[in-house]
């Protein structure tokens, strides 16, 4: 299997000095893991060589025979402007700096400093390039308001228009280097999600999964990092942490919201730093897969409330995916209903039923604490008693009273008060009216699921409404 390059676009590194360009590289590529690096050792060649292939980023010489590094850099502004250019100088001189940044120099940095001072200066430069880049591209995907790649959300069912945009900002993104965090209630679909986003950046490497929810400090580290035999009592051969088995793909971590504070800052020194120890060993390896996490849990509260770490939540959020709860996307219930049904049929070995029409309101007005997860379990539970033609709504119905709610008038709080802010509040007999027109048509005039709604009966509502049109 071919070994991706990072970044996806080149870094080109020009300098006269072949003994520089070969330690600058060794550096870059070895602690830095940045490998898509070319070297130039002649000025002239970099103009033409920028047409002919794709970089993002130049470390620019400033000393250099036939075009000098300011010249280049000149030339690099008015025909290059999107390419982010590092200027490396082996004299630190303020007026120098100075001069370069306002030619439009991303950073300027002295041959001398510190091996870390200087990757960290070029992960920073990729990372914007990054971020140019994926701007650009979602602002082309969602003008152009189609899927380049919807094999990749095949797994997915939906027509929701808010899941469409979802799926054009994850194709926008997806050959980021940086993490994706997905959010959203238990039963939405997040590791469907992570699975799309695995299918668009790292198919050729492998999804690796793991539930991080009650791991404490030393299982967290064996199970990420793996270990060297003898590390500790029972490490009776080594073993290759997630991580690693994760190179060239993806590693999921879900429920990231359980992470014990121990075990948050090992994540963010392993997202920060890009390599990792096995427990036992002291020679770090390079971390090569691409980290999606999720979570139904609410980080930034989290965060507020001191149990999710500040730096590691802003680490995980570079890119960001919520999902929407079931509720908000009531269009894809008919769609879902058929899904689940031809699901249930072939594992039962039954013929896929017909369904009241009345079904897929009753449905409409429930709020799926369970999401996507909920509706299946029900729709199976629905089919293993099928025996009929029809597909009875009793099985629905049941498991809407087992969950201690009775179908939902709409997705908000029960504890809203929909009188708050009148100027002037309705007689009660026409609040009543009010609500039972509300309910007749939310449930398209189905009197059975609107006597649910309301909480009365079919004939107490049949009553109403005769009393409501003589009058």
């Amino acid at each position: 299997m071919k070994e991706a390059l990072y970044p996806a676009f080149g870094v080109l590194l020009v300098d006269d000095e072949p003994p520089w360009l070969r330690s600058l590289s060794m550096s870059l590529e070895g602690p830095g893991g940045i490998t898509n690096i070319t070297q130039v050792s002649d000025s002239r060649q970099v103009l033409a060589l920028l047409e002919q292939q794709d970089f993002g980023l130049v470390l620019l010489d400033l000393t250099m025979p036939y075009l000098s590094g300011e010249e280049l850099l000149s030339k690099l502004a008015e025909e290059h402007p999107d390419l982010s250019v590092l200027v490396m100088s082996g004299l630190n001189q303020v007026e120098t700096a100075v001069r370069c940044m306002r030619l439009g120099a991303f950073d300027y940095l002295v041959k001398t400093d510190d091996e870390d001072r200087i990757i960290d200066a070029v992960r920073r430069a990729i990372r914007m390039q990054e971020l140019q880049r994926e701007n650009k591209e979602m602002r082309r995907r969602f003008l152009n308001d189609r899927l380049e790649c919807p094999q990749a959300f095949a797994q997915i069912v939906t027509q929701n228009k808010a899941m469409r945009s979802i799926f054009q900002y994850i194709e926008a993104v997806a050959k980021s280097t940086q993490p994706i965090l997905i959010t959203g209630e238990s039963g939405v679909g997040k590791e469907l999600v992570a699975r799309a986003v695995h299918n668009l950046s790292r198919s050729d490497g492998p999804l690796v999964s793991v539930n991080v929810a009650g791991l404490d400090d030393s299982v967290f580290a064996d199970t990420l990092f793996g270990h060297r035999k003898g590390a500790f009592t029972g490490a009776d051969e080594t073993r290759s942490g997630m991580v690693e088995q994760a190179a060239e793909g993806t590693l999921f971590l879900d429920e990231i919201g359980d992470l014990s504070l121990s075990c948050q800052v090992k994540l963010l020194r392993l997202l920060q730093e890009g390599e990792f120890y096995p427990l036992g060993s002291d020679i770090p390896k390079q971390m090569k897969a691409r980290i999606v996490v999720a979570t139904h849990q609410d980080l930034a509260q989290k965060r507020a409330a001191g149990s999710f770490r500040k730096d590691l939540y802003y680490r995980l959020r570079a890119h960001h995916v919520h999902i929407p709860p079931l509720r908000e996307r009531k269009d894809d219930i008919p769609l879902l209903l058929d899904n689940f049904l031809e699901e249930a049929a072939r594992l039962f070995d039954k013929k896929v039923p017909s369904y009241p029409k009345e079904l897929v309101t009753l449905l409409s007005t429930y709020s799926f604490p369970g999401n996507l997860r909920e509706m299946r379990s029900m729709v199976f539970d629905a089919m293993s008693v099928h025996n009929s033609r029809m597909l009875s709504m009793t099985p629905f119905l049941n498991a809407m009273e087992e969950q201690g709610e009775r179908p939902a008038p709409s997705a908000a709080g029960s504890g809203e008060n929909v009188f708050y802010g009148c100027d002037e509040l309705p007689t009660l007999g026409e609040a009543v009216e009010q609500l039972v027109n509300e309910a007749m048509r939310r449930c398209e005039h189905n009197q059975s699921i609107a006597s649910r709604i309301l909480g009365i009966s079919q004939p107490a509502l049949s009553k109403r409404l005769k009393l409501l049109r003589k009058e």
